[in-house]
C-alpha cells in the first residue's frame, strides 16, 4: 500500500494541493488524506474517481505507470512541435530527443514524478 499512498502524494504535490483541499476533492477529511498518503487506509473507487475528475492520474497512482499521452488529442501547439520536428534530419532528432529527456528527468526530480512514454530508437 505504500507504494499507492506515496503516488498519491506525489499527485497531490504535482497540482500543488494540500491535504486538506485534495481530501476535500476526494470527498475525505484530511486525516483520511494523511492515511491514504502514509498506506494506513486504501482509497476507495468513489475518492479515485473524484480526484481523477481533476487531474490525478489514478492509473499512475494505482500501477505506478503513467497513462500514456493520447496522440489523437495533440492541441495545435504539439502537432507543430510534431511537425517540424519530423521535419528535421535524424541527427537533429536524436539531439532532440536526448534534450527533452534530459529536461524531463530534470522536471520529474522537481516534481517526484517521471511520465515516461516509449521511444522509437
Amino acid at each position: 500500500m505504500s507504494g499507492i499512498g506515496s503516488r498519491l502524494r506525489q499527485e497531490r504535490e504535482r497540482l500543488g494541493l494540500s491535504q486538506k483541499v485534495f481530501g476535500e476533492i476526494g470527498g475525505v477529511e484530511a486525516n483520511a488524506q494523511g492515511k491514504y498518503e502514509n498506506g494506513g487506509r486504501a482509497p476507495k473507487a468513489d475518492y479515485l474517481s473524484r480526484v481523477a475528475a481533476k487531474g490525478v492520474d489514478v492509473l499512475y497512482v494505482l500501477t505506478g505507470t503513467a497513462t500514456p499521452i493520447q496522440l489523437d488529442n495533440l492541441s495545435q501547439i504539439e502537432e507543430k512541435v510534431l511537425g517540424d520536428y519530423r521535419a528535421m534530419f535524424k541527427e537533429d532528432q536524436d539531439a532532440i530527443r536526448r534534450l527533452t529527456s534530459t529536461l524531463a528527468e530534470h522536471c520529474a526530480s522537481v516534481s517526484g514524478k517521471l511520465k515516461v512514454q516509449p521511444s522509437e530508437s
